[in-house]
């Protein structure tokens, strides 16, 4: 996007005559503003790339047809995107956000991620948001001039959805909107209720391919069922994936306009004039309508209950935590084994303890695994 373009955002969007910038400073480039330019850096990114082979509810190698998180942040990416360039927001800051968001996501979903953050409990704990603003701030090396990516302020802020005070205090002025219960840019609200839509409608598309959950049992949830009923008035004899694909494709697109019509009327009733003004708002103004967010959370509960506590993923998660913890235990025990960049890191000096800085490169070895290179770790452990 020129900066030509940028004359099309609305007042309250983000630019780059207006942003707070990146902490080490960079010559401008003419053909692509910052924005883009940190959305292509995420793209070329090796974190980006693992995504391709780390789990979003079924481990990689279980079938070629489910979700990553590479997948995922591409479906995320496109939701955003829409609803950004359709509230004349500024859609490439909002593309980045959306293929950020999981960079520091480990091997084996959220499971893997619960079973590291019980190995860091003595140590600070892990959290995936932080792990990825972690990731484009220091673990990601392609730059002589600095560390990390050297992403725009904005782009880091909505990176970070969630923080603790505690983690926020540490985090100067990226955490101060934590502390001061300031509103993330709309562009950030964005990315985060389209990982939301995302996250639902997939997941019950790969439940129903891997046959954990039915048509039936889905149609007890309003949204579901609504769709259910339009596409079999217009295809009676439809089943099978097509049936399948006609009504997700439709709940996506009621969530996605039902999005859009009422963040739009929450900003006109809120009329900022600026990012500030947004930042300063009593609450979020990119919202779902209440009667959306209702059926939203039904089928979220739904799949709580009948897909993700399911035996098979229950059965893969028991086995993610013990692949996880086995690992951390052995490089913790060992630092030898790490990669030397990951070792060197262990053993610097900094402003964290010992035993924290050591279990840190740890944990930063293990969060950057595919599912398929932990699983390899973990046999040589255990043979």
């Amino acid at each position: 996007m020129s900066a030509s373009s940028q004359n099309y955002f609305a007042t309250y969007a983000v630019n780059t005559t207006q942003s707070i910038g990146r902490e080490f400073q960079e010559f401008s480039n003419t053909q692509r503003d910052a924005f883009q330019r940190d959305r292509d850096r995420i793209i070329h990114s090796n974190a980006f790339r693992r995504l391709m082979y780390k789990t979003q509810v079924f481990v990689n190698y279980e079938g070629d047809m489910y979700r990553t998180r590479l997948t995922h942040s591409l479906e995320v990416a496109q939701i955003g995107r829409s609803v950004a360039r359709n509230l004349n927001l500024n859609e490439a800051l909002t593309e980045a956000i959306c293929l950020a968001h999981d960079l520091g996501h480990t091997p084996f979903g959220h499971a893997g991620q619960d079973a590291l953050n019980t190995c860091m409990r003595d140590f600070g704990g892990f959290e995936h948001n932080l792990q990825s603003l972690r990731t484009v701030d220091v673990l990601e090396k392609r730059y002589a001039a600095f560390p990390g990516l050297n992403l725009m302020f904005e782009t880091r802020e909505g990176i970070l959805k969630h923080c603790s005070k505690r983690n926020a205090k540490t985090l100067g002025k990226l955490g101060e909107r934590f502390l001061l219960r300031e509103q993330p840019c709309l562009e950030a609200q964005i990315a985060d209720l389209s990982d939301a839509i995302a996250y639902n409608n997939h997941d019950v598309d790969d439940g129903l391919r891997a046959g954990l959950l039915n048509v039936k049992g889905l149609c007890e949830t309003q949204l579901f069922a609504e769709k259910f009923d339009v596409v079999k008035t217009l295809y009676p004899e439809l089943e099978g994936s097509l049936l399948h694909n006609e009504i997700i494709r439709r709940m996506i697109n009621d969530l996605v306009l039902d999005l859009q019509n009422n963040s739009a009327s929450n900003i006109r009733d809120e009329n900022p004039k600026s990012v500030q003004d947004v930042r300063l708002a009593p609450k979020k103004m990119i919202l779902m309508s209440t009667e959306m967010l209702l059926k939203h959370q039904e089928l979220k509960k739904y799949l709580f209950n009948n897909f993700y506590k399911h035996s098979k993923v229950l059965e893969m998660n028991n086995h993610a935590d013990k692949v996880i913890t086995t690992l951390f235990n052995g490089y913790l025990n060992d630092l030898t084994l790490l990669p030397a960049e990951h070792k060197q890191y262990a053993l610097n000096e900094s402003d964290l303890s010992a035993d924290n800085q050591k279990a840190r490169a740890v944990a930063d070895y293990i969060a950057g695994m595919t599912d398929r290179y932990a699983e390899q770790e973990y046999l040589s452990f255990i043979n």
